[in-house]
């Protein structure tokens, strides 16, 4: 078949890879114009333009499809279906409509649970066993459409925002291939999604990394877990910024923690620093916060007992309030 994209951040290269590999013809890529990026905001293409510049794909990057000149070059390619990864901008009914088969989109979770921007984020951070991948027939709607195929992925413990992106990305890109063969063919029919069981995952804002101690330490565990690598849950230490990457939530006792080092006596205030050890021991609102990869402005990430010793001394975290 002859097969459109439309994709933007690195989410989506897997897939095309996928179809430029498989034995569909990708007549063209559709991305998000270039931008500033970086801390030097120098102007960058996406990752999806280059990747399909690297094997020689045509691509158009319309301000938006709203109008005819938008979607001029995605009318000229005459694509049987148009795939569509984290592509950032809306499609109208006239670009949906374009492709003989309609538009196939991959989105990185079992709907209709988490429709919208930031189901992987959400899905970690809500504590969710399993996530997924749903291949859907789009519609003008918001992750609406109805579903070809799913996936199921389980998320560990120990998952990240990131690491589940990557295996998200990665089933996805096989999940695809799949399901533009069976629609094809005929052997995939489609589903309307059930009207039970929708939440939507908002945008991620950088507000949100702010570390609020009163809370229980589980639900910091998987606030650090999910904006890890982006935003960075982070806290203050005596006025300075202190980015966590990694953490995980203890119960009501310190355990071996405070064995090396010591511990804070008594009840403490939420965000106070009970003991260091392997780990920098943290109360919440409910149970501890073990800290394991930090960072302070400027400087590398390094694990705990690392900033423990080049930081500020054992003896002086201990009783420390965070935040």
């Amino acid at each position: 078949m002859r097969i459109a994209f439309a994709g933007t951040p690195d989410f989506a290269v897997p897939a095309l890879l996928a179809l430029v590999s498989s034995s569909h013809t990708v007549v063209g890529v559709l991305t998000q114009p270039d931008r500033p990026k970086g801390r030097g905001r120098q102007i960058a293409a996406s990752p999806v333009k280059e990747a399909a510049l690297a094997h020689g794909l045509p691509v158009s990057q319309p301000q938006t499809l709203k109008d005819e000149a938008g979607r001029a070059d995605l009318a000229s390619w005459q694509p049987d279906a148009l795939v569509v990864v984290a592509y950032g901008l809306i499609l109208p009914r006239a670009a949906l409509t374009l492709p003989r088969l309609g538009c196939l989109n991959i989105h990185a979770s079992l709907l209709p649970r988490w429709r919208g921007a930031a189901p992987i984020q959400r899905a970690v951070q809500a504590g969710d066993a399993v996530s997924g991948v749903t291949i859907m027939l789009m519609d003008v709607g918001l992750d609406t459409g109805p579903m070809l195929l799913k996936k199921e992925v389980p998320i560990a413990r120990t998952d990240t925002g990131g690491s589940l992106h990557d295996r998200l990305a990665a089933v996805g890109a096989s999940a695809v291939l799949e399901a533009l063969d069976g629609y094809s063919r005929g052997t995939l029919t489609p589903i309307p999604q059930p009207t039970e069981g929708v939440t939507y995952a908002a945008k991620i804002e950088k507000a949100e990394a702010l570390i609020d101690w009163r809370r229980d330490a589980l639900e910091i565990e998987r606030q650090v877990r999910a904006f890890n690598p982006w935003p960075v849950a982070e806290t203050r230490m005596n006025g300075e910024q202190l980015r966590v990457f990694e953490a995980s939530a203890e119960g009501s006792d310190h355990g071996d923690f405070g064995r090396a080092t010591g511990r804070a006596g008594g009840e403490s205030e939420a965000g106070t620093i009970v003991a260091v050890g392997d780990a920098i021991v943290v109360q919440c609102g409910t149970g501890f916060l073990a800290l394991r990869q930090v960072q302070r402005p400027g400087r590398r990430t390094v694990s705990a007992a690392d900033f423990a010793r080049g930081g500020a001394g054992i003896p002086e975290l201990v009783g420390v309030r965070l935040g």
